[in-house]
C-alpha cells in the first residue's frame, strides 16, 4: 500500500524536532539550518555543533549497544530553541554517519532504534499521533468509547501490510474487530489503543527511515566519507565487537555451526524479522548443542518484536519440550536454507540432510586436525 500522496501540515516545531524523520520535518530543518547558519561543514566540524555531534553519535551507539531503541528520555528540552536544534540536527548527523559507514546492517540497526524511539513517544503523544498516522497510513480514524477514550481504527489493507512484522496472537487477522474495511484497535488492560497504533506505525517508520538512508548512501561522495572516517570507525568497530560477543557462546564452537543456524543468528542481529519456523529452528538448535536458555534468548534481543518475558517463556517451552531441529528439506521449504547448490561443499554432499549432520561432521574434522597436531608435537618431543 503506497503512502498517502498528501501529508497533513504540521507547524508545531516541537513535533517536527521530536520526529525529525517525518517528511514534513525536512523543509523545516532546512529553514532552521538557514536561520542558524548551519551548513554541512558546520555540522561536521563546527565547534558550536560539538554537542549535537555527540548526541548524534550517542544515537548510533545506543542503536548498536542497547535494547529498546534510542533513549527517548535522554533528549534535551525541545520546548527551547536550543533543544530543537540539538534533537533535529543530531538525527541528521547520526544519519550522515550511518550512511557513511556503508553498511546495511548498521543502517538497519539505526533505523530500528529510531523507529522504536518513535513508538515510545507516540504511545503517549496524544497531540501528534493523528498527524503522524495520517502521514504513514492510507486510512486512519478513531471513534470515542463510552468511557470517552479514543479507539483508533486503521484500514484493513494497512493492517495486512504492516502487521506481519509483529508477532503475538493479538495481531493475527482472525482476532481482529473488522467492520466495513476498518480494523478497530481496542484497548486492553495493559495495551491501549494508542499504544497499538504506535506499534503499527513503528513498522512503517523503520522502513521509511531505512529506505531513505539507503538512497542517501548511494549519493555520498568519497570526500564526505573520508571526513567522517573517525566517527564511522568508532561505530563499525562497536558493531564488529557486538557481533563477536553474540557469536562467542558456549556449546559447539561457532565455526562448526551449520550455515542455516548462522543465517538465523545474523538476521536477528541485524533486526530482521525472522519467521516463526526460523525462530523455532534456532531455539531447538541452541537446545541440542547445549546453549543455556539465557544465551538463546540473547539471539532474539534485536528482533523487531522482542519482549524479554515472552521470548524467555517461548524459548523455555522449546527446551522443556525438547524440540528437535528441522531437517534440510523443511528448512528449504520454509525459506530457511542459507546456501545454494555449489556454495558449500559440505552441504552439497548427498548424505547431508540435516543441520546436525553438518555440525557433527565439522566436529569430527576438527577432532582429527587436533589429533594430527598433537601427534606431530609428540613426535618432536620424542626426538
Amino acid at each position: 500500500m503506497p503512502l498517502p500522496l498528501e501529508h497533513p501540515p504540521i507547524s508545531d516545531e516541537v513535533t517536527l524536532s521530536r520526529y525529525p524523520f517525518l517528511p514534513q520535518s525536512g523543509p523545516w530543518i532546512q529553514s532552521l539550518a538557514q536561520k542558524e547558519g548551519i551548513d554541512l561543514d558546520t555540522l561536521i566540524d563546527g565547534d558550536f555543533m560539538e554537542e549535537t555531534r555527540r548526541r548524534g553519535r550517542l544515537r548510533l551507539v545506543e542503536s548498536i549497544s542497547n535494547q529498546g531503541g534510542v533513549d527517548a528520555v535522554a533528549m534535551r528540552d525541545i520546548h527551547t530553541p536550543e533543544g530543537r536544534v540539538l534533537e533535529s540536527f543530531s538525527f541528521t548527523y547520526s544519519r550522515l554517519v550511518a550512511c557513511a559507514c556503508e553498511n546495511e546492517v548498521i543502517l538497519s540497526r539505526w533505523a530500528q532504534a529510531e523507529a522504536e524511539r518513535s513508538e515510545v513517544l507516540l504511545a503517549v503523544d496524544e497531540g501528534a499521533i493523528e498527524d503522524v498516522a495520517k502521514t504513514y497510513l492510507s486510512k486512519v480514524n478513531f471513534t470515542v468509547s463510552p468511557r470517552g477514550k479514543k479507539v483508533w481504527q486503521i484500514g484493513l489493507s494497512d493492517f495486512i501490510e504492516l502487521v506481519p512484522g509483529i508477532t503475538g496472537a493479538r495481531w493475527r487477522l482472525p482476532n481482529q474487530d473488522i467492520n466495513d474495511g476498518w480494523i478497530s484497535l481496542r484497548d486492553e488492560d495493559s495495551y491501549s489503543s494508542q499504544a497499538k497504533l504506535a506499534r503499527i506505525l513503528r513498522e512503517r517508520v523503520k522502513s521509511e527511515i531505512f529506505e531513505d538512508a539507503k538512497k542517501k548512501t548511494a549519493n555520498l561522495n568519497e570526500d564526505l566519507v573520508l571526513r567522517l572516517a573517525e566517527a564511522t570507525t568508532i561505530i563499525t568497530g562497536l558493531m564488529n565487537q557486538r557481533s563477536s560477543e553474540v557469536m562467542e557462546l558456549t556449546g559447539a564452537i561457532v565455526e562448526d555451526w551449520p550455515p542455516c543456524m548462522k543465517k538465523a543468528v545474523a538476521e536477528l542481529e541485524q533486526g530482521v524479522n525472522v519467521n516463526h519456523f526460523g525462530r523455532l529452528f534456532l531455539a531447538s538448535m541452541a537446545r541440542v548443542i547445549g546453549l543455556p536458555v539465557e544465551a538463546c534468548v540473547g539471539f532474539f534481543h534485536n528482533a523487531p518484536d522482542f519482549s524479554q518475558e515472552t521470548t524467555s517463556y517461548q524459548v523455555s517451552h522449546v527446551y522443556d519440550r525438547e524440540y528437535t531441529p528441522a531437517g534440510c528439506g523443511k528448512l528449504k521449504l520454509n525459506a530457511r536454507c542459507a546456501v545454494l547448490p555449489g556454495e558449500n561443499s559440505l552441504c552439497d554432499q548427498p548424505w547431508l540432510d540435516h543441520p546436525l549432520k553438518y555440525l557433527k561432521s565439522q566436529q569430527r574434522r576438527r577432532s582429527r586436525e587436533t589429533q594430527v597436531v598433537e601427534d606431530s608435537s609428540d613426535t618432536r618431543d620424542d626426538s
